[in-house]
């Protein structure tokens, strides 16, 4: 008995998912795709939310990212501009400045958060695996510190996608960025969670934030 039930846990693990196959190639690891925030910016984008694929809201979402000390902020305003959503996070945290329901949940907070910093900021680990992926686009490979893998691709027509893994090869998180100088201007999100949502961000506008200059005084 022992050992039939150790073959059917054998066979469910294989059957589970594993992480797409990257094929080896010389060119890659120097074309490796890099969408992200150079130097801090201020983002307007219109949101679409939708949860299991029905629009539920839509939201002007403010997102300012700063590469450099890896901080983010962001709000969420209603199209009549009435806020229900404000927080910032810092490498030491995140601080919350007004959250209304459903954006006053925990759990909430932290995904939104999370899935900002997916989009916006480059992950600080190393590339562990760079090549060629199904679809014949360059894709580039990090194992996250915090558990699970990084895949950063772009198609052969220029659209980048960023994917994130469970350690054993779910994916979590699907980013889809516009193809064309200003990846930022189109944005699709896919979350696989118990629930799954989708986001569908378009630029509104966007420029460069100088930092503040403090006198000493």
């Amino acid at each position: 008995m022992n050992v039939r039930l150790l073959l059917i846990l054998s066979l469910l693990l294989a059957s589970c998912s594993s992480l797409p196959e990257i094929r080896p190639s010389a060119a890659a690891g120097s074309a490796c795709p890099s969408p992200f925030v150079a130097q801090k910016t201020r983002f307007i984008h219109t949101i679409e939310a939708a949860v299991a694929g029905e629009t539920r809201a839509v939201m002007i979402g403010v997102t300012v990212a700063n590469p450099a000390s890896r901080t983010l902020s962001c709000a969420l305003m209603s199209p009549e501009g009435m806020v229900f959503f404000e927080a910032s996070r810092t490498p030491s945290g995140t601080n919350i400045s007004r959250a209304l329901p459903p954006f006053d949940a925990a759990e909430v907070v932290r995904g939104m958060m999370d899935d900002i910093e997916l989009i916006f900021l480059k992950p600080q680990e190393e590339i562990d695996r760079a090549g060629v992926g199904d679809t014949g686009g360059t894709v580039c490979r990090r194992r996250l510190r915090d558990g699970g893998w990084l895949d950063v691709g772009k198609d052969r027509d220029g659209g980048v996608h960023i994917q994130r893994y469970t350690e054993g090869g779910r994916l979590r998180r699907s980013v889809a960025l516009a193809a064309g100088a200003n990846p930022y201007a189109a944005i699709e999100l896919q979350a696989s969670e118990r629930i799954g949502y989708s986001l569908s961000m378009t630029l509104i506008e966007s420029e460069t934030v100088p930092d503040e200059v403090r006198s000493g005084k």
